[in-house]
C-alpha cells in the first residue's frame, strides 16, 4: 500500500512539474511615441526715455 502512495505522489510530482508558469517580456511591435505639444511666448518690455521714444516714433524707419 505504502508504494502505491509513494508512486502516486511521484507520479504526480513528475505530472506538476511540467505546468510552470512562463512570464515572457517582449518589445512591441510598434514604437513609442512621445507627443509633446508645447506651446511658448515671451513678452519684451523695454523702458526708454521720452526723448528716445518720440525719436523712435518720429523716425520709424529706424528698425
Amino acid at each position: 500500500m505504502k508504494i502505491l502512495i509513494t508512486a502516486a505522489l511521484a507520479c504526480g510530482t513528475v505530472l506538476l512539474s511540467g505546468c510552470v508558469p512562463r512570464i515572457e517580456v517582449a518589445a512591441p511591435k510598434e514604437p513609442i511615441t512621445i507627443n509633446m505639444n508645447v506651446k511658448i511666448e515671451h513678452e519684451i518690455h523695454i523702458k526708454v526715455d521720452k526723448d528716445v521714444e518720440t525719436l523712435l516714433k518720429s523716425r520709424s524707419d529706424l528698425f
